[in-house]
């Protein structure tokens, strides 16, 4: 069981997380083996399970000696067989037709936006659903086809696929229903509003366990005891098992600090913890407790949502496509989750025990870094482009409108580097005011 984690941000106020199965769930979404193989198991269990009634019923029907109810469900299960190997022979094309369109509008969508949004493709939920019962169908029909008996002598039968039957035939109008809804589900995620939403609302939610009040303490880990180096293969930083990490220290009597920042790239010798107030804890204690892969992930990355938006924008800003229009809804985005944070203490979360006592500190980006994770890239390419660079001093000034006045130096910082640059690249000065005119739908 989890130790009753607590977590705050540099003084927050105390919000209960994390799930103990949190880091092994968000994994699991990014695989695309877990659901199709769950629902071969599945199907094996349920055509299992019918076997057994379908030869129930024979045997009851043939213990009261009721021979002509025999004869007719072997008249009805003869007649299913002809659509049961259809429906197993059409599966695979059907399959086939599937992933087709889902290796078109990933390749889309990879050249299109950005190559990190491929991973929305593959965490889609109707895209797993729709491939696990395509498979469970196909597998369920084919173990359905062997359970027909050529016996046809109703007192020697053993069994009549009758429930089988019209299980298969059910799993094959779900697989329909399920083809509408994919194909309806693809061509949305082609569509690059819909893409920054979902982009948008999965960085929402790494945003809200940040708490959205809270002071800056001065609490002081104590000084620096031991290190924990990285052991594991080279990669990027995906999350860390809180629980875990928490758990060990507590055992140990120390305050573990995240050195690296969740999507920092780490090799072997890198330190991961340093241990303040006593001796480290033992590395079994601490076996899988970081995860390193080869891509970043929403999970605890805070940054990673900007960082995909950013790489949307500047894609559409590349002279290749020239395409200020999703430069301006990715920006839409990108000032909105900036809004969403601007009040919320940032730089670091504290993890503690059931008792209240930090057991980890997490770093995390502070404001500064958001804000130029956000605009700096795209203030250097929106020169010449007064759609982008209009729909960026407006989002500024809404910024400036709600964040507090400690927070206001960055947003500063940038209005006047865009001027600046305004100033240098365009010489006519009716286009510099234009350019410069704050609009929040750039030129509408």
């Amino acid at each position: 069981m989890s130790d009753g984690l607590i977590t705050e941000a540099q003084g927050g106020p105390k919000v209960r997380r994390p799930r103990l199965l949190s880091p092994l769930r968000e994994h699991l979404r990014d695989t695309m083996w877990f659901a199709p193989t769950a629902g071969l198991v599945g199907a094996m269990v349920l055509w299992w399970a019918a076997s057994a009634l379908d030869a129930r019923i024979v045997e009851a029907a043939q213990e009261d000696g009721d021979y002509d109810t025999v004869k007719d469900l072997m008249r009805i299960a003869e007649d299913a067989k002809a659509v049961i190997s259809t429906i197993g022979s059409a599966m695979m094309t059907f399959i086939g037709v599937v992933f087709s369109i889902s290796l078109v509008a990933v390749q889309m969508a990879s050249g299109q936006f950005s190559p990190r949004v491929v991973r929305l493709y593959v965490r889609s939920r109707i895209t797993k659903i729709t491939l696990t019962v395509f498979l469970a169908t196909f597998l369920f029909s084919l173990m359905t086809l062997t359970s027909f008996d050529s016996e046809s002598d109703p007192k020697l039968l053993t069994s009549v696929p009758l429930i089988e039957s019209i299980l298969a035939m059910a799993m094959l109008f779900l697989s329909l229903l399920l083809f509408v809804a994919y194909v309806n589900g693809t061509l949305r995620m082609m569509r690059i509003s819909f893409v920054i939403d979902r982009i948008a609302r999965e960085s929402f939610r790494v945003a809200v366990k940040h708490p959205p009040e809270g002071a800056v303490d001065d609490e002081r880990l104590g000084p620096e005891t031991a290190r924990i180096t990285h052991r594991g293969r080279s990669g990027v930083l995906r999350d860390v098992h809180i629980a875990r990490v928490v758990r060990a220290a507590k055992r140990q009597g120390v305050v573990l600090r995240l050195v690296p920042r969740i999507g920092d790239f780490v090799v072997p010798g890198t330190p991961v913890f340093t241990v303040h107030g006593g001796a480290a804890p033992p590395r079994r204690a601490l076996r899988y407790a970081v995860s390193v892969g080869v891509e970043r992930t929403f999970h605890q990355d805070l940054g990673f949502g900007l960082r995909q938006l950013a790489d949307i924008a500047l894609r559409a800003l590349s002279p290749a496509v020239n395409d200020p229009t999703t430069a301006v809804q990715a920006l839409d985005r990108i000032i909105q989750f900036l809004a969403s944070v601007a009040g919320y203490p940032l730089g670091a979360l504290r993890h503690r025990d059931r008792r209240g006592a930090v057991r980890m500190v997490q770093p995390v980006p502070d404001w500064t870094a958001l804000v130029d994770l956000g605009f700096a890239e795209i203030r250097g390419c929106a020169i010449g482009n007064p759609q982008v660079t209009r729909r960026i001093l407006a989002g500024l000034d809404d910024l400036l409108r709600l964040t507090p006045e400690v927070r206001r130096e960055p947003l500063l910082r940038h209005r006047e580097l865009l001027a600046q640059a305004v100033e240098r690249a365009v010489p006519e000065a009716a286009d510099r005011a234009f350019a410069l005119r704050p609009d929040r739908q750039g030129i509408g």
